[in-house]
């Protein structure tokens, strides 16, 4: 990946990462939110990690998704959240173009990945709850680590045409980005000519790594719903629920923000909002996803409780 032409001099002075500079009143307090935040996620998905490799039990398909999806959130956070806190801590706010473009390209590759990665887990969902005398069968480890590799594969190579065509397009003028990462949408004001290229690649793999691996979450969801209402009992239709209800939750999460972020009218574009509500799905999410799939699942409890039980007698 190759910096822009010569005519561009954002490429060689780099970017100014504003954060949330213009905020003073509220920038110590956000400082302080993500201070407390960064470390519970990775304490959260650690843990989680640690639970699904020291217990036999867990070493089910559902937590082996679980487990890759605790990477992805690790991995996510690492991306943007300590160079947030270096930028306030350390007074320093620049950013070199290299290392923009590549927290553009994680960031981008991590989200993709985490789109196919919760459709791939709404069709595990859809198998257990729709096909259940088969599951084991369908689900096996072959085939549950194939739909994980691919859930990586798909959102790295996804994301490198828009990030070199980023990395290729004219910035001129003012080097500030008006974020506290490299996002995209805050990147686009700066440049300079036509970025038709650009804008093409953003909708095409919009569509490919955005709508359609949403629909594919949709049906399946339709599906299981549809299924569920079919059982006669109460308590059958609620532990089919229940099965299902986290990841569900999850899934409402990390879509409704990413589509509210990036699917809106361009009115609605307010760079100081766009900045709070990022918060959302880089920092708060990560962080509250181990917690859900925690609280109302037996087995990772009781795996829990044998940890500790077992460090506690040692």
């Amino acid at each position: 990946m190759q910096p822009a032409g010569r005519g561009n001099q954002t490429s060689a002075a780099g970017f100014i990462l504003l954060g949330f500079s213009d905020h003073p009143q509220l920038q110590v307090l956000i400082i302080a939110m993500v201070f407390l935040i960064f470390p519970s996620s990775l304490l959260g998905n650690g843990t989680f990690l640690t639970l699904m490799c020291a217990d036999p039990r867990l070493h089910r398909p559902m937590y082996f998704f679980l487990s890759n999806l605790s990477c992805l959130d690790i991995f996510f956070t690492l991306n943007t959240l300590p160079r947030m806190l270096g930028s306030f801590f350390m007074r320093d706010k620049s950013i070199s173009f290299l290392a923009c473009m590549a927290q553009l390209y994680l960031f981008m590759s991590f989200t993709s990945a985490e789109f196919v990665l919760l459709a791939v887990m709404a069709y595990d969902r859809y198998v257990a709850i729709c096909d259940p005398f088969h599951y084991t069968l369908i689900m096996n480890n072959r085939l549950c680590a194939w739909l994980a590799a691919s859930s990586w594969i798909i959102g790295f190579l996804g994301s490198a045409p828009v990030t070199d065509l980023t990395a290729h397009t004219s910035f001129c003028g003012s080097n500030e980005i008006n974020h506290f990462f490299c996002d995209l949408t805050a990147m686009i004001k700066l440049t300079c000519g036509s970025i038709h290229s650009l804008e093409t690649a953003i909708v095409i793999e919009g569509i490919l790594l955005g709508i359609n691996v949403f629909l594919l979450t949709l049906m399946s969801y339709i599906c299981i719903i549809s299924t569920i209402l079919k059982i006669r009992s109460i308590e059958g239709r609620r532990k089919a629920f229940s099965t299902c209800s986290s990841h569900l939750m999850v899934v409402i999460l990390f879509y409704g923000s990413i589509i509210f972020y990036y699917i809106r009218p361009q009115s609605m574009y307010l760079p100081n909002q766009d900045k709070f509500f990022s918060l959302l799905y880089t920092a708060l999410i990560p962080m509250l996803n181990p917690m859900i799939y925690s609280l109302r699942n037996k087995e990772i409890i009781n795996a829990m409780r044998k940890v500790i039980t077992r460090n506690t007698l040692l």
